[in-house]
Parts: structure tokens; C-alpha cells; sequence
């Protein structure tokens, strides 16, 4: 009993250690960072301001902010889309394929999504396997061009984040109560009702933390938009990258960060808040 104990207080302390060296350590420079003069030579110096958050007051970052929120926005709502009915299906599955199609959810993980991002090039360029297909089969007359477009950027998103959808969601079906669902059949409820009804709010913490996993990731990934949107194609990602490696402005970028960072501490709350309203009617 004393070495569990042992074990769990050395477990406890290395977790906060881990925690605190590279999470709430950088967290604080950052923040630090965003209320410092931006200087050339030293990155960062005195005295300190808040003229780098007044800067994101620029029309031109908020063009990019509510672009890329809009973005960000469809491609979550694609996600779910796409992952509900799927991660439902693989929640109830009762055979030896559900571990099978498990495996082909975690596979992706298995590639850095950079790498998978580039083989995208491959499948929506001119000349690429899509347009090759359908020019095959006559289904239409000229290559779409979907390289270095919005479209491609949102093919590319929905690629990579949709695993973190389906996730979240499967896990939260699989333990949905089926004696609630025999009681509303029972009551007369049809299956849009009882999906209205039952399933979806049961299953909201899901929802809302696959929304939150693929949304902040969407607004911030700076590679996708430089592989597949090209130039003309600038996330707040993109804008914080060049702040820091390009511009060499360290306060600005750390202002953007933080402002991100705030927004996901208020995604975490609403999830939260959901959850522990689910635990409440579940005790009722």
C-alpha cells in the first residue's frame, strides 16, 4: 500500500513538473511577450504595452480573423457531418469489423499529417487522380481546379481533423443507456424523435468536444493553407508563423496566440458546463 502510494505521489509530481515546464511556462512567457516592445535585436524589450493587442484592430486582421473563423466554422460543421453518422454507426456495431474500422480511424495518426497533406497534391491537381477519373468517365469535360483554392485548403482540413471528430463522439455512444431508448419506443417516440430527444443531447459533450478539437486546430495550422491554398490563402495560422519566423515580431505574434488561447479556454468552459449538465439529469 505504501509503494502505491509512492508510485502515485511520484506520478502526481512528475506530471505537474511536465506540466508546468512546457505548458504553463511557456503560457506565461507568451503572455509576457504580448505586453512587451518589439525590438530587433533583443526580439523583445521594455517598457510595456498594449499596443500589440490595439494592432489586432487592423482591418486587415480582422479580414483574416473572421476568414479564418468562417473557415474554421465550415470545416468543423463538415467534420461533424461526416463523423457523427460514422462514429455512431462504429459505437454500435456488435461485430468483429467494429476493431477494424477503428484501426482505419487511427491509422492516419500513424503519418505526419504534413506528408499526408503533400500526397493530397497528388489527388487534386490538374492532372491529378481525381480530375483523371472523372475525365475517364465522362462525367465532366475540363480538370476542376481545386489546387491553390479554398476548396482545397477545406479538403485538406476536413483530411486531417476528422479523426478528432469521430473520436470523441464514438466514445460518448458507446455508453449512451439503450434502456432509454427501448422506453421512448415504448412511449410511442419515432427514431427522429428518440434521435432528437435522447441521442443527441446524451451524446453533446462529444459533440462539443470533437467541435473544439477539430475547430481551434482549423483556425491555427499553417501548413495546409501554405501546401494546398497557396498565397492568396492566409489563416490566423499563417499570420502568427510569420510574425514569429519572418517578421521577427515576437510581442504581435504572442498577442495572437494569446487571444487564441483565450478563445479555447472559453470552449473548454461551454464544454464543461455542458457536461456537468448531462451528469446532473443523469443523477435526476
Amino acid at each position: 500500500m505504501k509503494h502505491a502510494n509512492y508510485f502515485k505521489s511520484f506520478s502526481l509530481i512528475t506530471i505537474w513538473i511536465w506540466l508546468f515546464l512546457f505548458a504553463l511556462l511557456p503560457f506565461a512567457l507568451m503572455l509576457i511577450a504580448s505586453v512587451l516592445s518589439h525590438d530587433e535585436n533583443t526580439i523583445v524589450r521594455l517598457p510595456f504595452t498594449f499596443s500589440n493587442y490595439t494592432e489586432l484592430n487592423r482591418l486587415l486582421y480582422i479580414h483574416i480573423f473572421w476568414r479564418s473563423l468562417v473557415i474554421a466554422t465550415i470545416a468543423t460543421t463538415l467534420c461533424l457531418l461526416l463523423g457523427y453518422p460514422f462514429a455512431f454507426l462504429i459505437a454500435r456495431l456488435q461485430s468483429k469489423w467494429k476493431n477494424f474500422l477503428i484501426l482505419l480511424i487511427i491509422i492516419p495518426f500513424w503519418t505526419s499529417s504534413l506528408i499526408r497533406s503533400y500526397a493530397l497534391i497528388a489527388l487534386i491537381k490538374t492532372k491529378g487522380v481525381i480530375n483523371a477519373v472523372f475525365l475517364a468517365l465522362g462525367l465532366i469535360h475540363q480538370p476542376f481546379l481545386l489546387l491553390f483554392t479554398n476548396t482545397a485548403v477545406m479538403i485538406g482540413l476536413v483530411y486531417n481533423l476528422l479523426p478528432f471528430m469521430i473520436l470523441p463522439i464514438m466514445t460518448n455512444v458507446e455508453r449512451l443507456d439503450n434502456r432509454l431508448i427501448d422506453a421512448a419506443r415504448d412511449l410511442g417516440a419515432n427514431q427522429l424523435t428518440i434521435f432528437r430527444k435522447i441521442i443527441i443531447p446524451l451524446t453533446m459533450p462529444g459533440i462539443i468536444a470533437g467541435c473544439i478539437l477539430v475547430f481551434l486546430p482549423a483556425m491555427t495550422i499553417f501548413y495546409i493553407p501554405d501546401i494546398l491554398g497557396g498565397a492568396k490563402s492566409i489563416l490566423i495560422g499563417n499570420v502568427i508563423q510569420n510574425q514569429f519566423l519572418i517578421a521577427q515580431n515576437w510581442p504581435f505574434g504572442s498577442a495572437i496566440s494569446a487571444v487564441l488561447t483565450l478563445l479555447l479556454a472559453t470552449f473548454i468552459l461551454i464544454y464543461r458546463f455542458v457536461s456537468r449538465g448531462n451528469k446532473k439529469e443523469e443523477w435526476l
